[in-house]
């Protein structure tokens, strides 16, 4: 039993929470009533919490110089987890809740009860401030609850308030129908609310080592699809919209109003400059241009509710011989290559729910990803280990460039032994030296020399080696260096910003001054970078 909340109660917490929404993932999105991605709040709140348990994960011991006390690192940490990983309404509020938490603790020197109830209350005032028109009977009442059932308790005892806490929540839960006509009609409960309920049994479990023994909610009345609707808003908006915005706090007051006007179910909420953007719309087009004008917004998904109104079929179960590849890229040019060589593209910076997605998608009992982005590596390892849960087996080969997929990729033999071909497909994109060629964005002292805006930067396996003036003769260059410790196959990707004829110009170079390496060109279509280039 804990006196306090530590670093590592809060890292045992997340993960024991974590454990507990995925053996109950499949209870909360059956009690939806909403045909809408919200509609999947188990899964959404399970790719949530599995981005706050990853951010935890790559940071165990850095602590950083700012005052904060290494539980109120840990916190910080998940919360911005969580934030980067949000899907959902629920998600996006329940990021909220874990920011709230982490800013009301963050430098306290110990979290006892009292410091954990005003910490609760904390993280419902963030909750309820970050949705435009907030609605009772949902997430938002739930935590209320369990932040004022946690100042009632009124005692230091950290089991005490955490334990009136869940309590708190388990009680505003059984009510949320009496709130809501949708879920009465349903015979439900929120699914969002049955989600923090679970996180908090699971700190109650974390600092008591009891478990609250809690009935499940009785399951959903049986009601005709067409009956449902959206968890939140007016069925007059056709579009979810959701998007990372980096942003100023400023920019993002205004982005509130305009987006208030041109739809509901807004929630955006953030923390040290990124915020995490949510709006049911009609008008796409503004909603994303609003973004564009308050910041930059990036990781944008648009999804038609009226796409999602018929419950989707279950994914047949894997094929025990079949095999499959999943690719991360972006490109017209690109993917069409890695789709001719039969493998599944998903675009750049995905979340671990969409390589997920892709990799159940194959219908594939084995699967081989590849990332092509060092970025990308441990959001594809867990999606990896939650494929296996799945009964899927994958493999990650760790590669950085395109270039290397293509290698990869053409060395793959089905008639292989599923591992021995994953070792032989690794070993290739291992023999790919890569290379990339972009202009410099902003002025910086590089291991190459001093850049200024405008330049021409040639980067060897990530680090920049050449600094030019000229794309043409940047591109050269940097071929022939790397042809210069040896090579047979030079595979050049043109960009979309590609001057034309790039690509033709650079062949011609290496066919004068190298004659028996070989060349393939194709238009890869891939953004910011004019040339990529592979040595095999």
């Amino acid at each position: 039993m804990l006196e306090t909340l530590d670093a590592a109660a809060v890292r045992r917490w997340c993960a024991s929470g974590l454990a507990a929404l995925q053996r109950h993932q499949g209870e909360i999105d059956d009690l939806n009533v909403y045909p809408v991605p919200d509609g999947d709040t188990g899964t959404n709140l399970v790719l949530t919490l599995t981005s706050a348990q990853q951010a935890l994960a790559m940071d165990l011991e850095t602590l950083p110089d700012d005052g904060h006390t290494p539980h109120g690192h840990a916190l910080r940490l998940m919360a911005r987890g969580a934030l980067l990983g949000a899907r959902g309404n629920s998600g996006v509020i329940l990021s909220q809740i874990l920011r709230g938490l982490a800013d009301a603790l963050a430098a306290a020197p110990a979290v006892r009860g009292r410091q954990l109830a005003a910490a609760l209350a904390d993280a419902a005032t963030a909750a309820y401030a970050a949705v435009a028109h907030p609605v009772e009977g949902t997430l938002l009442t739930v935590v209320a609850a369990a932040a004022r059932a946690a100042e009632q308790a009124d005692t230091d005892d950290l089991r005490a308030v955490a334990r009136a806490a869940a309590g708190g929540a388990a009680r505003a839960l059984a009510r949320t129908p009496e709130q809501l006509p949708a879920l009465a009609r349903a015979g439900v409960v929120d699914a969002g609310g049955r989600g923090l309920c679970l996180l908090l049994d699971a700190l109650v479990e974390v600092v008591t080592g009891e478990s609250p023994a809690r009935p499940a909610p009785a399951p959903p009345a049986v009601r005709p699809p067409a009956t449902a609707v959206r968890e939140t808003g007016s069925p007059a908006y056709a579009y979810e919209v959701q998007y990372l915005l980096d942003a100023t706090d400023e920019a993002v007051a205004r982005l509130r109003g305009e987006l208030d006007g041109l739809g509901d179910s807004l929630v955006i909420v953030g923390d040290g400059g990124t915020w995490n953007v949510h709006v049911h719309v009609n008008d796409v087009g503004a909603a994303v241009e609003a973004g564009v004008v308050a910041g930059r917004p990036h990781r944008i998904t648009v999804t038609r509710f009226a796409d999602q109104v018929a419950p989707a079929a279950p994914l047949p179960a894997p094929l025990p011989d079949g095999r499959a590849a999943v690719v991360v890229a972006t490109g017209a040019g690109i993917a069409e290559l890695f789709g001719a060589e039969g493998a599944t593209v998903v675009p750049a910076n995905p979340s671990t729910g969409e390589l997920l997605d892709a990799i159940r998608a194959t219908g594939a009992a084995r699967v081989v990803v590849l990332p092509n982005d060092p970025n990308t590596q441990s959001v594809a390892s867990a999606a990896a280990r939650e494929a296996h849960r799945l009964g899927v087996k994958v493999s990650v080969v760790p590669t950085r460039s395109p270039v290397q997929a293509l290698a990869a990729l053409a060395v793959r033999d089905p008639k292989r032994r599923f591992e021995d071909d994953v070792i032989a497909m690794a070993e290739a994109a291992g023999a790919c030296r890569y290379a990339e060629v972009c202009h410099a964005s902003k002025e910086a002292l590089t291991v190459a020399g001093p850049c200024r805006p405008g330049d021409v930067l040639a980067l060897v396996e990530g680090e920049v080696h050449l600094i030019g003036a000229d794309l043409l003769d940047t591109c050269t260059a940097m071929v022939d260096r790397m042809l210069g410790g040896g090579g047979e196959l030079v595979t050049l990707l043109c960009g979309a910003d590609a001057p034309a004829g790039l690509a033709d110009r650079v062949r011609e170079h290496v066919e004068r001054s190298w004659p028996f390496v070989e060349v393939q060109a194709y238009e890869g279509g891939q953004p910011h970078y004019p040339l990529l280039v592979g040595v095999e």
